[in-house]
């Protein structure tokens, strides 16, 4: 495959490691998903490798990953992905080498027949006989999109619990509340309505609209009641605005709940204005 337009790193990596997983035999091919697959790698992008594995050397191959990351070039560090849903992930970092940086590199070992079980559509870098075309055949790809239903069920809930944590002080817990939110609720529906891929808020900076980006600058809070306020208040109204872009006719909005976590977000606002509302000292 030609490899000049990627980034050094990337570039020098595959240039080395395909011909290394080619020359064993228990591995059917090998295929690059997420960035390299849409075109948009760049000098900060992960590499995803996807390599599919004969089905009766999967159980071997798994309990050898380690020791192929290794072999494919200087390997720092590796570990499991189980913190993000997938164990069969080997998250790697690979030391800088000729003048490039530091790479990353996602190596998802999978049996063949479960390479058609995929999010994105990859590109195969290299196969036997064609058997990881043919599986990919076999099935579309499919990215799971967000439920608005599920989240109109949950939203309210937690605007409340964020309200609570602010409430009492603990603003850490509030910041880090928003975050889930952005990640969660708001950066997927925005990515929705702008008609890409909704991985939590992955390139939304630059895939929607600016105004719906100032939107969501307004939900960073600082370590600060009045700022956690504010931001839940603006996280609000962007969901509300995403509800009605996106919404349908299907759509149950709970209007009780929505009502009774604004009330309180409104009272804990009330209670600690003016003196209190700025102050980031931890109360009971």
């Amino acid at each position: 495959m030609q490899t000049t337009s990627l980034p050094g790193a990337h570039a020098a990596f595959l240039d080395r490691a395909l011909p290394l997983l080619r020359a064993d035999s228990r591995f059917v091919g090998v295929a690059a998903a997420g960035s390299f697959a849409s075109g948009s790698m760049d000098e900060f992008s992960d590499l995803d490798l996807v390599i599919a594995v004969e089905p009766d050397s999967t159980a071997a191959v798994m309990g050898e990953r380690h020791q192929i990351a290794a072999g494919l070039g200087p390997l720092v560090a590796s570990f499991t992905g189980e913190h993000v849903g997938e164990p069969r992930v080997l998250i790697c970092l690979y030391r800088a080498e000729d003048g490039n940086a530091p790479l990353h590199v996602d190596l998802k070992f999978v049996a063949l027949p479960d390479i058609a079980n995929r999010v994105d559509e990859p590109v195969v870098l290299w196969e036997r006989g064609g058997r990881v075309s043919d599986t990919l055949r076999t099935r579309d790809a499919c990215y799971p999109m967000p439920n608005l239903q599920w989240i109109e069920d949950r939203f309210w809930v937690w605007l409340h619990y964020a309200t609570l944590k602010i409430g009492r002080g603990e603003l850490f817990e509030a910041v880090d509340f928003l975050g889930f939110l952005r990640i969660q609720v708001l950066g997927p529906l925005m990515l929705m309505e702008a008609g890409v891929q909704p991985a939590g808020v992955r390139r939304v900076e630059t895939a929607v609209a600016p105004s719906r980006v100032v939107q969501l600058q307004a939900t960073v809070a600082t370590y600060d009641r009045s700022s956690s306020i504010s931001c839940l208040y603006d996280a609000a109204k962007l969901y509300r605005s995403l509800r009605d872009s996106l919404g349908t006719d299907r759509l149950k909005v709970n209007e009780a709940a929505e009502g009774t976590a604004m009330e309180y977000l409104a009272a804990i606002a009330a209670r600690l204005r003016p003196s209190r509302l700025g102050s980031g000292t931890a109360s009971s």
